[in-house]
């Protein structure tokens, strides 16, 4: 009987050990299968994101997101990766952050210090130009002339021009906007970028964080709804500001004038923090998105989107 007994108990343990055996190798398969789906999805996401729309509202501080009452910044951020701590480059002034923007290096590299232009001693490839020779189209929209310079003769496909100095900004704004829509429905241009400039005139004229200010930030935020609205799954919207504010000006290092937001949305993404994050990663990071080599000068780096 306690033999009987013994080998009964044998039995049930390689039993047990046999069924822990398969249990754990389906989990194990499981998991392996998870790890693998979820990374076909990114993949399929990041692939089927063949365009790129580039947002950039003129003096925008990301505090101002949450102040300005627009319901569209909570959905942006709930399917974005994004920042509220992003940095830009001293000096804190707007042509040398575009120029920092457009190519992925410091003003003390591309040599623009103030709002006038001067031609690079040792030029870089922007974006524009790096898009031109993987060839690919882009396009500019745009109310601040000094912007004309961000791209170099040859490298656009298209350009519209809406002069903020005689529509007035929130004017300008708005037919940007309402040029920019149908535009981006052709798909002609792979890379688009649209400039929003009232938000620092209105900081200029009544002070960062004013009302006219929250107002300015809120309408923009309706153009670029707009935008977002009329886009197919082909782009990724990237939104950013060049610069922040303090008081009636910028150009500082101070966290007001320095600190920007940076956010990649597009419908299928789920919120994510970029963590650090800086006006010169956007470049490559929309390179990278695209399929297309980042300028061996650039300084910025791929963010993880």
């Amino acid at each position: 009987m306690y033999m009987v007994e013994m080998a009964s108990q044998i039995i049930w343990r390689k039993r047990e050990n046999v069924l822990s055996y398969f249990s754990k190798g389906f989990l194990l398969r499981a998991a392996v299968v998870s790890v693998l789906l979820i990374h076909s999805n990114l993949l399929k996401r990041k692939n089927g994101m063949k365009k790129v729309v580039l947002i950039l509202v003129d003096g925008m501080r990301p505090d101002s997101l949450a102040l300005c009452g627009n319901p569209f910044v909570k959905e942006m951020e709930a399917h974005s990766a994004y920042t509220l701590k992003g940095q830009t480059v001293m000096p804190s002034v707007t042509l040398p952050c575009h120029m920092s923007l457009f190519h992925s290096v410091t003003p003390q590299r591309h040599g623009i210090l103030t709002n006038t232009y001067v031609p690079q001693v040792r030029p870089i490839r922007g974006i524009c130009e790096v898009m031109k020779a993987a060839g690919k189209k882009s396009a500019l929209f745009y109310n601040w002339e000094e912007l004309k310079d961000l791209a170099r003769p040859g490298s656009l496909c298209y350009a519209n021009f809406a002069a903020g100095h005689d529509y007035g900004y929130e004017e300008a704004n708005k037919i940007l906007t309402a040029n920019v829509i149908p535009f981006l429905k052709t798909g002609i241009a792979d890379f688009t970028f649209l400039y929003l400039g009232w938000t620092d005139e209105a900081g200029h004229a009544k002070g960062w964080m004013g009302e006219e200010y929250l107002r300015s930030v809120d309408e923009s935020f309706k153009c670029i709804e707009a935008v977002c609205r009329s886009l197919s799954d082909d782009y990724l919207v990237v939104l950013t500001a060049d610069h922040g504010g303090h008081e009636r000006s910028h150009g500082t290092d101070k966290p007001e004038d320095m600190t920007i937001p940076i956010l990649f949305y597009h419908p299928s993404f789920s919120s994510k923090d970029l963590g650090d994050a800086a006006i010169i990663d956007i470049a490559p990071t929309i390179t990278s998105v695209m399929g297309v080599a980042a300028d061996g000068d650039w300084e910025g780096k791929a963010l993880e989107i």
